[in-house]
């Protein structure tokens, strides 16, 4: 089967590196597929295009740019708050914490730096302003159900079914 660009359930298996780098930053290989349903905003934009008019079986290589992946960097996602928000934290620097946004979306920021009085905190995702290089294998295709159609889950809400980690589902 074709990949169209809505209605198919697609399951790949992927690397994914910083574009011009040799470090894996996210991969399934040798773990379960990552299955989602194409045109609903599940993957990132710039990979879900790429897939377009590929084949089950069929591998590639795919060279996503940031616009098109995380987005650009913004610097006014970074955000300078008083230590007492993160009382009881053991604060280290680079690390991730959950919380949630405005909108009460659940959301991960990166400790940037932090003293006594402040912690600076970058909402920016880790990927954000820099073009990756996927490698992918397409594993199955399929349409989807109405199920699937209707709840946006893979396998629909009955099995718990979900597109799983990685990729742009985060």
């Amino acid at each position: 089967m074709t990949i169209q660009a809505e209605k198919n359930v697609v399951g790949i298996e992927y690397e994914v590196k910083e574009a011009g780098s040799s470090v894996v930053v996210d991969t399934n290989k040798g773990g379960q597929p990552l299955e989602f349903i194409m045109g609903k905003g599940q993957i990132i934009p710039g990979l879900e295009k790429a897939l377009v008019g590929m084949k089950e079986g069929e591998s590639g290589d795919i060279h996503v740019k940031a616009e098109d992946a995380y987005g650009e960097r913004k610097e006014d996602a970074v955000q300078t708050l008083p230590r007492e928000q993160f009382e009881g934290i053991d604060l280290k620097e680079g690390m991730t914490l959950y919380g949630q946004n405005e909108e009460g979306q659940s959301t991960q920021v990166i400790v940037k730096s932090f003293d006594d009085k402040e912690v600076t905190i970058d909402f920016n995702h880790p990927l954000a302003g820099k073009d990756l290089m996927f490698s992918i294998k397409v594993l199955s295709a399929r349409q989807t159900t109405l199920e699937e159609l209707t709840s946006g889950v893979v396998g629909g809400p009955a099995t718990g079914g979900g597109c799983g980690t990685g990729c742009g589902c985060h």
